[in-house]
């Protein structure tokens, strides 16, 4: 019974506690049997706490049994990405040297310890959360359930991959260039970038441990099998109320903006593929969908990200580093002059050692753009994108510069075209719910974003729970 639930969402299984269909203790158990049964394969839980899980589940149970009040999420077992502070559990960020901190809950995590649930596990990440694909020493490699040969994404690699194969029903990550969004498209599964500042940052490395820091760019949000768990969870560690108030939407009358075309972003011909389908379906179901332009001129937003992000980014760099790439930056400065690209190491440069000057430069434009976009959403409930260029593509440990993607025509891309399609939602704080398109040609997932403006976080989960019930959900990986 226990392990026929792990196939359902987080909803159904806190159903199945609350009837007492099962209990808290032998849901975890077959949790950790999942675990133990996939971990060969995936690595993507990396840290365990059973004793004191088991603790918490049997006194949830008591307190059930006594019809005590307990929480929204009382006995589900949950996993938690690596980058937050879990008490009794290492926080290690991919970094060997932070493994062994003795840590608080971050706020976030807090929050969902006080709604019942039952915390037992670290999900793997790659170094500071750097990355689109999931590796580190400390760890080794997560692999993408789909294909073990291929990358689940980053930096909630582990996360994703957790709730894509049946061992966690809910996980908790994080999202500064993708992190939520790719690797939520990479394993098929459903995420949500909250409105920047909606969910407490505090007890996330990086920063640094200890920083009450609420980074820019940075959200904390939720990953899931489904739409309606996307909301449960964000309704629990939200520190607003924007989340997850509205009921689930009626697709007749929802329009959406199809934006696909954008000359400055590469993008796949088969993720292309998968989304046009599902547009199409959206229509069939009700759905006004019309194609759009971009919101705003993209390579004016990219270069203001591109500082914004350096310049949070660059904190995280050793300071050896750091001192090495400012002796460079009058080199970097007469490189881009003379038309070196985005992404250069020219550009990168500039970007991780950006002046104060050079950043409010950048929110400036920032906030220009924003403007502009607010008003390109007011014919729409959401604009549909794609997560990612490409799908999951194969491990690839290279020197980070020396990395290329390689779409299924053939077509080699720059390795920072991951940053693309997830600048603007991220670049403009707005929200982005991922949700599953469907398959490509290749057999591997493909993810689509619904973006919104500024708090418009209820509406696009509302509109995800309906096309998860009604279009387009999850689908297991092969087992």
């Amino acid at each position: 019974m226990a392990d026929d639930l792990l196939s359902r969402d987080a909803t159904d299984q806190i159903a199945a506690l609350v009837s007492r269909r099962v209990s808290a203790a032998e849901l975890l158990k077959a949790a950790l049997a999942r675990h133990e049964q996939t971990h060969g394969t995936l690595n993507a839980v990396v840290a365990i706490d059973l004793e004191r899980a088991l603790e918490r589940a049997r006194a949830i149970d008591d307190l059930r049994g006594r019809g005590e009040a307990i929480g929204p999420l009382a006995g589900l077992p949950m996993t938690i990405k690596d980058t937050f502070d879990v008490a009794g559990l290492p926080a290690s960020s991919g970094v060997e040297a932070l493994r062994k901190r003795m840590v608080r809950d971050a706020s976030a995590v807090r929050r969902a310890r006080e709604a019942g649930a039952v915390i037992w596990g670290k999900t793997n990440v790659p170094v500071m959360a750097g990355d689109w694909q999931t590796f580190n020493k400390p760890y080794g490699t997560t692999n993408n359930p789909w294909d073990q040969g291929r990358t689940p994404g980053g930096s909630s690699g582990g996360a994703a991959a957790a709730v894509a194969a049946g061992v966690t029903a809910l996980e908790l990550g994080s999202d500064i260039g993708g992190s939520l969004r790719v690797p939520a498209s990479f394993c098929g599964v459903f995420s949500h970038k909250p409105t920047w500042g909606l969910v407490s940052q505090h007890g996330h490395v990086p920063p640094s441990p200890g920083s009450w820091s609420e980074r820019d760019l940075n959200v904390v949000g939720p990953i899931a099998r489904s739409a309606r768990d996307l909301r449960l969870l964000l309704s629990v560690v939200e520190t607003g109320t924007l989340g997850a108030r509205a009921a689930p939407a009626a697709l007749p009358g929802i329009r959406i903006g199809l934006w696909l075309d954008e000359p400055s972003f590469p993008l796949d011909p088969e993720v292309r593929t998968v989304i046009e389908t599902f547009a199409a379906d959206l229509a069939a179901a009700g759905v006004e969908v019309t194609p759009v332009k971009a919101p705003v001129h993209m390579p004016s937003l990219m270069g203001a990200y591109q500082t914004l992000l350096g310049a949070v980014l660059g904190e995280d760099l050793p300071p050896t580093l750091i001192r090495r790439l400012e002796l460079l930056r009058g080199w970097a400065k007469w490189a881009v002059a003379r038309g070196a690209d985005a992404h250069s190491s020219a550009a990168l440069t500039l970007a991780y050692t950006a002046t104060h000057r050079e950043w409010m430069a950048a929110d400036a434009v920032r906030n220009r753009l924003r403007r502009e976009a607010v008003r390109a959403f007011e014919g729409y409930d959401a604009i549909l994108a794609p997560a990612a260029p490409v799908t999951a593509f194969p491990h690839n440990h290279r020197a980070f510069a020396s990395r290329k993607l390689t779409d299924s025509t053939g077509q080699t891309l720059p390795y920072t075209a991951m940053l693309n399609w997830i600048g603007l939602a991220t670049a403009l704080h707005f929200p982005a719910t991922t949700i599953p398109a469907g398959l490509a040609a290749s057999g591997l997932p493909v993810g689509a974003q619904l973006i919104g403006p500024i708090g418009a976080d209820s509406r696009l989960l509302a509109i995800a729970q309906a096309i998860d019930e009604n279009v387009r959900g999850f689908v297991a990986p092969p087992q």
